[in-house]
């Protein structure tokens, strides 16, 4: 076998997590010459016991390797490891980088100027509608917005990303071939054919309390930066947050309702010296300095076109929908055909690319 696929094989096996592979690495030069150790040589490795070295000595009973090379080629995905070109540069300077990512899609050397953007499962309007704004104004400008792929803030800003036809990466707390939450396959497809869907957790592996830190550690590793979009005194954003400033990089939060408990644990994270975020020229003041511009759109002027006039097949819709006249949010989404969390996508774009304007209540209307 050669080197990648000991890698997948070494992930395979139960409590052998990305520091001890870095140990044994460094003991016997490369993988296959790991699993194809003796458990007596394993025990003279610094860190490795005896149930690790067991299970790594006897990995061919207890491990399906063939099994999972040949889902990774069926499934379509293809396997990075820290070697490779594509794996991203900043989670190499972790700790504890994961052995093997599964890739559906592809990373791009433009992913280097990535943004994370996190929050709660359970939000407000006022959060979803925020995140967003914020990934549409980041992926607009040609940063990638990381996030995980959840219910709430994450798809939000998934969405926002879509919405401005910039790059996005959901990292899972699951295999790769597991859609969790059920509700978001089609979010998934599109981020993976215009982004990428990334695990460090082989095929089959469902979520549970453990995947999610672990995953957290992810986002932030491989992003120059965390925004903290919403979240409550107990959401999982904030482990996010704290890996984040782990790792020496820039943590943002958005404030809200000083009587809103989703904001706590924002306004908390403020109080401690976040950078406070009330829109994404916060953020691109961070990191200006880095983002070259080869790495932003064309400029009208440079290209003779607006791209941010190009609508989607959803916005066309939507505009199609609307008039001068002022129309509510459930009427756009009864005459358009269309689930609301399309159309709110859809109104956001509109309203970025000033052709709408939102009013009070949740009425919306064509601009001029």
């Amino acid at each position: 076998m050669d080197s990648k696929e000991a890698l997948v094989g070494l992930n395979l096996i139960e409590h052998v997590g990305p520091v001890r592979v870095r140990q044994l690495l460094e003991h016997f030069g490369d993988a296959p010459a790991v699993l194809r150790a003796s458990k007596q040589q394993l025990l003279q490795v610094r860190g490795v016991g005896g149930e690790n070295a067991e299970a790594i000595a006897n990995w061919e009973h207890s491990v399906d390797l063939g099994g999972e090379l040949k889902r990774i080629e069926e499934f379509g995905c293809h396997i990075l490891t820290q070697t490779d070109e594509d794996y991203p540069e900043l989670l190499r300077q972790i700790y504890d980088p994961p052995i093997v990512l599964y890739v559906k899609g592809r990373l791009s050397a433009k992913d280097k100027n990535a943004v994370a953007m996190v929050g709660s499962r359970r939000t407000t309007h006022y959060g979803l509608e925020t995140a967003r704004r914020l990934a549409y104004q980041l992926a607009y400008v040609g940063v990638t917005v990381v996030s995980g792929g959840a219910r709430g803030i994450d798809t939000a800003a998934h969405q926002g990303a879509l919405s401005a036809k910039g790059r996005t990466i959901a990292v899972l707390g699951t295999g790769i071939n597991i859609v969790f939450p059920p509700e978001n396959v089609e979010l998934f497809q599109r981020i993976a054919s215009n982004g990428a869907v990334i695990t460090q957790f082989p095929f089959h592996r469902k979520a549970d309390k453990q995947s999610f830190p672990i995953r957290n550690r992810i986002v932030a590793g491989m992003t120059l930066g965390t925004v903290v979009v919403e979240a409550n005194l107990t959401s999982g954003a904030l482990i996010t947050a704290g890996m984040a400033i782990d790792n020496g990089r820039q943590l943002f939060a958005v404030p809200g309702r000083i009587d809103s408990p989703q904001s706590k644990g924002c306004h908390d994270l403020i109080k401690k010296g976040a950078k406070l975020c009330e829109g994404a020229e916060d953020i691109l003041s961070e990191f200006e300095y880095l983002f070259p511009p080869s790495n932003r759109p064309a400029s009208p002027a440079e290209s003779g076109t607006l791209p941010a006039l190009s609508l989607s097949e959803n916005e066309q819709k939507i505009y199609d929908v609307l008039s001068n006249e002022e129309v509510p949010m459930d009427d756009i989404i009864r005459r358009s055909g269309l689930p609301a969390s399309a159309v709110s996508v859809a109104l956001l774009g509109l309203e970025m690319k000033r052709l709408i304007r939102q009013l009070p209540g949740k009425l919306f209307a064509r601009n001029g």
